[in-house]
């Protein structure tokens, strides 16, 4: 692998990258930057949210699950369907409705300023998490790529030059920037996986045929899982996989924005429908990649698979002259076998699609952190300011979010032992529950609440959530992805308790 011609090639993606900020961020004003001036192609959009949605999170750590998951991550996969058609048919004619900035304005309208304020602090926590996953993974990849370079650097240096660049071309144009360079980002990632499986069929004279036929009959074929007391029941994650795309999409400023900036709600509800069903095509490519790296590699006698501690490593040979060898985490076997055992083209498509694949996810959080803040706290529209200081503004909030970000990936790096992927979902069972209990509240319910007592139902659902889980696992249950579920569960109970009485 020639190293500096990879830098090279990332140098002037960046450089293509800062190209398309200047073109969109000529003359922008606030609402370029949060909602496109509201002219954004409904195709376009729908496009570019593949590449947010999935990240670099698909990109790596779906291949390297198969190993212990098999293919069962499609019946989440499944469940995303019915996530995305509630958000079509429910909850972007609500956004249309209101014309809203900020999603989260909603929650003032229907409740109060108290509500409004947790379930936007809520994103802004739940969004800082799910960001900093994301970029902790292409920044693990970036510092294998300076230390085969012969460059020993800490893991902060390729940390915060990940997140400098995202803020060199996001400040100006925001999310008019974001949906065009998610488009070129979607186009590389999409590249990268497609042409890997390309030539590994090729390498093992495979046709299209044969390849579903050996991953068919491999040992990572399983898709159903039908253990009640598993984790990845086919129940559980049907219903984490709706929950999760309606928390983690319709709930969610990020990407909503995105959709936010179409011209109509129809436009809107195209972008949606289209995007879900290649999202659930993209998925199946990445799970199919994953077996073939396993097979791929098994059979060229570069890995072998292990039980180390009772949990899955990867073992994987550090070099064609050294035969011993390593423990490794299952989220570096893409990585790993792209850069040290695939063709050169391969491995170039590998850095760019990772990369795109990563900032094409951090890029858009970045700004949905922003324009969540300045619009739900800072209260632009709402209060006077002139355009200078609205924009000094602006630009010290994105700033303050880049070293937030920084800071929780270093202290991700301290403590990270299992797949990103999985992080992330068990993540945002926490965070994102009180706001899946908020709208489901609002949506079908026409009760009032005491505003000033829903902070408290909010953060005590989490905590009882987390006490039900641990207890439930001492029993031999696990609910998996469904803390989602328990803790919206949980806060919609909450409301109920302190809703008004006539």
């Amino acid at each position: 692998m020639n190293g500096y011609l990879i830098l090279g090639v990332i140098v002037s993606y960046f450089g293509v990258l800062c190209l398309i900020s200047y073109f969109t961020g000529r003359n922008a004003d606030d609402e370029t930057y949060f909602s496109g001036n509201k002219s954004s192609p409904w195709y376009l959009v729908a496009y570019g949210m593949i590449g947010t949605s999935l990240s670099g999170v698909t990109f790596i750590s779906v291949p390297g699950w198969v190993a212990t998951q098999q293919f069962s991550y499609m019946q989440m996969v499944l469940g995303y369907l019915i996530g995305y058609t509630v958000i079509a048919l429910v909850l972007m004619p609500l956004y249309y409705r209101l014309n809203l900035v900020s999603i989260y304005q909603y929650l003032e309208e229907r409740f109060g300023p108290k509500s409004y304020k947790v379930g936007a602090g809520f994103f802004l926590l739940s969004r800082t998490i799910g960001a900093s996953f994301r970029l902790f993974l292409v920044a693990i990849v970036f510092q294998l790529l300076l230390e085969k370079l012969g460059y020993q650097i800490p893991f902060a240096v390729p940390v915060f030059l990940s997140i400098a660049l995202i803020y060199i071309y996001t400040f100006r144009g925001g999310i008019k920037t974001v949906v065009w360079t998610d488009t070129l980002q979607t186009t590389f990632m999409l590249l990268a996986g497609g042409l890997t499986v390309w030539w590994i069929c090729h390498d093992m004279d495979l046709g299209i045929s044969g390849m579903v036929s050996v991953v068919r009959e491999s040992k990572y074929s399983s898709v159903f899982v039908w253990d009640w007391a598993a984790s990845n029941h086919l129940i559980k994650h049907l219903l984490s996989g709706a929950l999760i795309a309606i928390a983690m999409t319709g709930l969610d400023q990020d990407l909503m924005q995105k959709n936010l900036t179409c011209k109509n709600l129809g436009d809107a509800q195209k972008n949606m429908f289209s995007f879900s069903v290649v999202l659930v095509v993209v998925n199946l490519l990445f799970l199919a990649l994953g077996a073939l790296l396993y097979l791929y590699g098994t059979s060229k006698g570069i890995l072998q698979e292990g039980i180390v501690d009772g949990k899955f490593q990867l073992l994987i040979q550090e070099n064609l002259h050294n035969l011993a060898f390593t423990e490794r985490g299952t989220d570096e076997l893409y990585p790993i076998l792209a850069m040290d055992y695939l063709p050169t083209f391969i491995t170039i498509l590998f850095i760019l699609g990772l990369v795109a694949a990563a900032y094409s996810s951090a890029d858009s959080a970045l700004t949905a952190l922003t324009t969540s803040f300045c619009v739900d706290f800072l209260r632009f529209g709402k209060t006077e300011r002139s355009v200078n200081e609205r924009k000094r503004l602006r630009y010290m909030t994105q700033s303050g979010f880049s070293v937030l970000i920084f800071m929780v990936i270093l202290v991700f790096h301290q403590i990270s032992n299992e797949a990103v992927i999985s992080s992330i979902f068990k993540a945002a069972g926490y965070t994102y529950g009180p706001l899946l209990g908020l709208y489901a509240f609002g949506l079908f319910t026409k009760m009032k609440v005491r505003d000033s007592r829903v902070p408290a139902v909010c953060l005590l659902s989490p905590g009882l959530t987390f006490l039900i889980d641990y207890l439930g696992a001492k029993m031999g249950f696990s609910f998996g992805f469904l803390v989602l579920l328990l803790n919206g569960g949980l806060t919609f109970a909450g409301l109920w308790l302190v809703r008004l009485r006539k």
